[in-house]
């Protein structure tokens, strides 16, 4: 599989979002839990394996990744095992949830793609967060329905609003273009 000047720069464009919503701080929402914050610094992982495909996805997540271990101010986010790794996964696990349903009803496909790629964030950061030792085991359902249930809801807006106007963006620009 070839990897194109388009999916580079998509790739370098998403992950510069996700590291502007992290610079900002507008990618975190405080809450009073063993993370202290709700996040939708994956999002753009999401977007760019929904619009690009599993290779863009894994790249915006990677970048993700390494920003978040870049500036991590507590231990678990200073593992790249735990910062970085999982956040490969988002936009792949996105895609795949995308792809598999997207002939079916695509506004369901992109509910499904935020979801997947929202929980894939979650199930493996907090996963390999107990499995290295930073967090007791007792924490994770607590974790993900404070955190991941939220997220899951703000990702799913913010991915079917984003896919949907690109879209018809992409369609009226063709539709002007052919005229």
């Amino acid at each position: 599989m070839s990897l194109s000047t388009r999916k580079i720069v998509i790739s370098g464009i998403l992950g510069a979002v996700a590291i502007l919503l992290g610079v900002t701080r507008i990618g975190f929402i405080p809450v009073p839990n063993l993370s202290g914050n709700a996040t939708i610094m994956h999002v753009p992982a999401i977007l760019g394996g929904v619009m690009e495909g599993p290779v863009v996805g894994a790249l915006t997540g990677t970048i993700f990744g390494i920003f978040s271990f870049l500036n991590a101010t507590i231990p678990l986010f200073a593992d790249p095992l735990v910062a970085v790794l999982p956040r490969i996964f988002i936009g792949v696990t996105a895609y795949l949830a995308y792809a598999a349903t997207r002939r079916i009803n695509l506004v369901l496909s992109l509910v499904l793609a935020a979801t997947v790629g929202t929980l894939t964030n979650t199930f493996l950061v907090l996963g390999m967060g107990i499995l290295r030792g930073y967090l007791p085991a007792e924490a994770f359902w607590p974790i993900v329905l404070t955190n991941g249930l939220a997220e899951v809801v703000i990702a799913t807006i913010i991915t079917v609003a984003l896919v949907l106007g690109i879209e018809r963006a992409r369609k009226g620009g063709a539709s002007a273009k052919a005229s």
